[in-house]
């Protein structure tokens, strides 16, 4: 891939076939995971005749949707307060469905705009911030799997498992890198 350009308000960018089913496949296991998070929404009468919905009220054990999908309010780890609990739970269920839309959202701009085949891709504004989103969302879950730290080496020896994924890792830092400056450009 070439560094993403800007024509007008128009976002260009190429991916080759393997760019792209990496970009793909990648954006398409973090829809996934919201999905499934999505499904454990308890289901409520009331939501469907009001359409307020509610989302589950602790956050996700996995740790990679634990950062995807954040605390709304820090709690005192040392001393949780049984009320702060209790709002934290809240808050967590009246807004985790829409934040859980947002991010499958700009996934399927993503996987509609990609070509399957590699290719050209051109997005709109709207279509350049979805872009933005997803990357960060597969940026997250991979720096979270492969735990990335500050401190980490930009290449980790040949032995190591996450040699590989980092190298993934550090692509996709590089392509929504390229794409803010196209957007801000």
């Amino acid at each position: 891939m070439k560094k993403w350009t800007r024509t007008g308000d128009t976002v260009l960018g190429r991916f080759d076939r393997q760019e792209a089913a990496v970009v793909r496949g990648l954006v398409s296991q973090i829809q996934d995971m919201l999905l499934a998070r999505a499904e454990e929404a308890p289901q409520d009468e009331l939501a469907a005749l009001t359409g307020i919905r509610t989302g589950p009220a602790t956050p996700p054990d996995d740790p990679i949707l634990g950062r995807l999908l954040p605390d709304f309010h820090r709690l005192d780890p040392d001393a949780p307060d049984p009320a702060e609990v209790d709002s934290a739970n809240a808050l967590r269920s009246l807004h985790e469905p829409e934040l859980l839309d947002r991010k499958t959202g700009a996934a399927a701009v993503v996987l509609a705009t990609c070509p399957p085949d590699g290719g050209e891709v051109r997005l709109a504004p709207e279509q350049a911030e979805s872009w933005l989103s997803a990357l960060n969302d597969v940026r997250l879950a991979l720096g979270t799997a492969l735990d990335v730290q500050e401190d980490m080496p930009d290449e980790l020896p040949p032995d190591d498992p996450r040699s590989p994924h980092l190298g993934v890792y550090h692509w996709l830092t590089w392509v929504q890198e390229t794409l803010v400056e196209a957007v801000v450009g």
